[in-house]
């Protein structure tokens, strides 16, 4: 059996850029708020701690992560809105010449708005997380949208033909 010739290894310096679908981001982004809206509710942060990349578990404890995350917590906001409504992005996504892909948006929940800058770095060929920020800050007033003027309607036909 011939052995297969080994892949030339990429230049040094350089990372491969691996392809990230539409549905790839948005799952992402909704595993991850969710996972941080479980980590809030239960008071648990080592799961989000867990489940990212070696170095955001290097650079944050579950304490840490508590300690970041107070303020949702404290008023027990629940990011449940993640898993109905689609994000809008607000930076189109993009991988950095470091092979990071961050995404970035709001959740149009209201009153409170839910936004997000989240960074991922492949490790192990998965998307792992590598940064998270999540506020929730007041969602902007609605915009009144005036309605058309109403057409005047025609008058019924059998009435044109009564006055005739």
């Amino acid at each position: 059996m011939a052995k297969e010739a080994p892949k030339p290894a990429p230049p040094k310096g350089s990372v491969p850029s691996p392809q990230v679908s539409p549905e790839q981001i948005l799952y992402l982004i909704r595993s991850t708020l969710l996972t941080l809206n479980d980590a809030n509710r239960s008071g648990n942060d080592s799961v989000l701690r867990d489940l990212a990349a070696p170095g955001f578990q290097a650079k944050n404890t579950a304490a840490d992560l508590a300690l970041a995350f107070t303020d949702v917590r404290s008023r027990k906001f629940d990011l449940y809105g993640v898993a109905l409504l689609a994000p809008q992005l607000t930076t189109t996504p993009v991988i950095d010449p470091e092979g990071r892909l961050r995404l970035s948006g709001t959740f149009p929940t209201r009153p409170l708005q839910i936004k997000f800058d989240l960074l991922f770095v492949v490790h192990a060929e998965q998307w792992k997380l590598l940064g998270i920020a999540v506020a929730t800050p007041e969602a902007p007033p609605l915009v009144a949208q005036t309605p058309p003027p109403a057409a005047t309607p025609a008058p019924p036909a059998w009435l044109s033909s009564v006055t005739r």
